[in-house]
């Protein structure tokens, strides 16, 4: 049985697993993706001829099937912190050759976790990178930027401060939220839902968008959702229609 099939046949049964009695080969494929999520060499979404192609047995079947692994447990980091979970942190008991080697920088209080990747020359100011989320070359997190489960960042992405990617768990959701190569996300602002921003977009401070945000095109006047369009500028306006005030994202070049 392949590893996707040990997953999704576990899937199936997850209301009869508990840490206490995890068949064995269901843990050990569980921790092999897990470990394959860490390292890089699987991801829950990539992009294939022009188009991203999601791994939802990777996604969503396993990343919640890890929850079950373990019951919570205190995690020690340093000799005045700990915390108390069930998933480890990912830079536990690193050595100073291993952060050498992956090329990463990560500034106190930083936290990543077991199942998420960091690519080479990636920064992580104090911030937060959950489970299953793939953080490519070159990306900046400001301080107090969150990556949500499963989140995807592209190469030389700028997350501002405080600026949260929504993950795909709490609520459940069918898509990660994507932010592909090169894209400037500013201070406080939301990404969420499976939004897509696409390659080289440029969006101001404080805008909010999910599925249901209506981004308007001011060039050709048309309204999209759901996917960010290359832009050079967007920012968060309000536009009247049938005499109601509505929000939008305003897309200008």
């Amino acid at each position: 049985m392949s590893l996707q099939q040990t997953i999704e046949q576990a899937f199936e049964n997850r209301n009869e697993y508990s840490p206490a009695n995890m068949p064995q080969d269901v843990r050990d494929a569980i921790n092999q993706v897990l470990e394959q999520l860490d390292n890089g060499s699987l991801r829950v979404a990539e992009k294939k001829d022009g188009e991203w192609v999601v791994n939802q047995w990777a996604k969503k079947k396993a990343v919640l099937l890890s929850f079950r692994l373990n019951d919570n447990y205190v995690q020690a980091a340093g000799e005045h912190v700990q915390f108390y979970d069930k998933v480890p942190t990912k830079f536990a008991n690193w050595t100073e050759a291993q952060f050498k080697e992956a090329g990463v920088r990560v500034v106190p209080p930083a936290v990543a976790r077991r199942g998420s990747f960091i690519a080479a020359g990636a920064v992580l100011m104090p911030s937060y990178v959950n489970i299953g989320a793939y953080v490519d070359q070159g990306a900046m997190l400001i301080t107090w930027a969150t990556v949500g489960s499963c989140a995807q960042i592209g190469k030389n992405v700028h997350l501002s401060g405080g600026v949260g990617i929504g993950g795909v768990l709490e609520p459940l959701q069918a898509n990660p939220t994507i932010i592909e190569d090169n894209c400037f996300i500013g201070a406080r602002s939301e990404i969420v839902e499976g939004v897509i921003v696409e390659e080289g977009a440029v969006i101001s401070m404080g805008v909010y968008i999910g599925q249901s945000t209506r981004i308007y095109d001011r060039e050709t006047g048309e309204i999209h959702r759901g996917v960010y369009r290359q832009v050079l500028l967007s920012y968060q306006v309000a536009y009247r229609q049938k005499m109601a005030r509505t929000a939008c994202t305003l897309l200008s070049s």
